[in-house]
């Protein structure tokens, strides 16, 4: 019984170290949401073989969508003049990275995975890209079917499309409580269930999980890497809650470059989103995806190891730190709020996984676009796709 308490105090101490700049990455994330329009966006990932790939890279790194959640919007990208390149950049450097994860990573790991992190990830993404366009650039792009994919669908719900009757732009103070709401509800409502599900892994390895063991066995040098690579292609989770694993596998003994590889691979690739891929681009686009995600992650898994080394860092003495310059009231605070704010889209996942139909379930959320817009759409937190980086 002891290690179940364990394994719940160690998952609390990681919420608490970690609130403070999770907070800070919603509220980001949701004015992000509110100011990019997906229209200029387009245009600029239309124009050029390598220029569009280099935009769309950097574009990706903030933005918080997970590998599913991203599906609909380089959809949508796609079919209002996107290349492939930077729809294919869009699609790795976006999973990979976000305001959100970059804040975590800051909270439980070191500065220098919290900069290796976005670099790897746009590098990544632009060499898919540019490859992609390399091969594919003078070929007549393949055609996006005007109504919603069924793969797609399955996947996200359908939840993505908005009501075409947009209301008056809102004032300043109006945009701004869009913006918090956004964060704190909608994003967070996605969100939510899976993070906490990644810090109970977390829990989980920091409890049972003897301290020697990677370090035994998978340690460093190429061969963790490849086993990390072999864990995080298939699973399904998004950047936020990948982070608390990878901080709790460092402490057990994984090298950072290994736990990078891990970061890079899981968050952007999974059965599902693959699969819708092959939709969207065809197979060799999703090959070049696949591929150039694999080998770049290991590459850059190595040479963050070479940085540490050079250092003469522990990755292992260094995770954490960060936290202690947020005074403990602050991260109490935090960790309460995410918690109340978790209540509601997780009662409702649960419900809905064991089909438990809520009595007044007929709410709809005002859900923020671009420039501060509002549509009615369904809540994001009714769709299968619960992360949202």
């Amino acid at each position: 019984m002891n290690f179940i308490v364990n394994i719940f105090l160690e998952a609390w101490h990681l919420l608490v170290e970690s609130s403070v700049y999770i907070i800070f990455g919603l509220i980001v994330g949701g004015f992000l949401q509110i100011i990019l329009r997906p229209d200029t966006i387009a245009r600029h990932l239309g124009q050029g073989r390598f220029r569009s790939v280099f935009k769309a890279a950097l574009l990706g790194i903030p933005i918080p969508l997970c590998s599913c959640g991203v599906l609909p919007t380089a959809l949508s990208l796609k079919k209002q003049g996107a290349n492939n390149g930077a729809t294919t950049a869009f699609m790795i450097s976006t999973p990979e990275s976000g305001v959100d994860s970059i804040a975590i990573t800051y909270a439980l790991m070191d500065p220098i995975m919290t900069i290796a992190r976005p670099v790897s990830a746009f590098l990544t993404a632009t060499v898919a890209g540019i490859l992609e366009n390399i091969v594919s650039f003078k070929e007549a792009q393949p055609s996006i079917p005007s109504g919603s994919s069924p793969s797609l669908d399955s996947c996200c719900n359908g939840n993505h499309n908005h009501s075409k009757e947009f209301l008056k732009p809102p004032s300043f103070m109006k945009k701004l409580y869009l913006g918090f709401r956004y964060a704190l509800v909608e994003f967070w409502g996605d969100l939510a269930g899976w993070f906490l599900f990644g810090i109970l892994i977390a829990g989980v390895i920091t409890t049972l999980i003897p301290d020697d063991i990677f370090a035994r066995y998978f340690g460093s040098g190429l061969s963790a890497m490849l086993f990390m690579l072999l864990i995080g292609i298939p699973l399904f989770i998004c950047a936020t809650a990948s982070t608390p694993i990878a901080a709790a596998l460092i402490l057990k003994g994984v090298s950072p470059g290994a736990a990078l590889v891990f970061l890079l691979a899981g968050p952007a690739t999974n059965a599902a989103s693959l699969i819708v891929l092959m939709g969207i681009l065809g197979k060799r686009a999703t090959a070049i995806y696949l591929t150039t995600i694999a080998i770049s992650a290991v590459i850059c898994g190595l040479a963050v190891e070479q940085v540490y080394g050079a250092l003469g860092l522990s990755a292992q003495a260094m995770v954490g730190q960060a936290t202690e310059i947020i005074p403990g009231w602050a991260g109490l605070c935090g960790a309460v709020i995410l918690l109340l704010f978790s209540v509601k889209p997780v009662t409702r996942s649960i419900m809905k996984r064991f089909h438990i139909r809520p009595e007044h379930d007929h709410e709809s959320h005002i859900h923020p676009t671009p420039l501060g817009e509002t549509c009615a759409t369904a809540s994001p937190v009714e769709s299968p796709c619960k992360c949202s980086s």
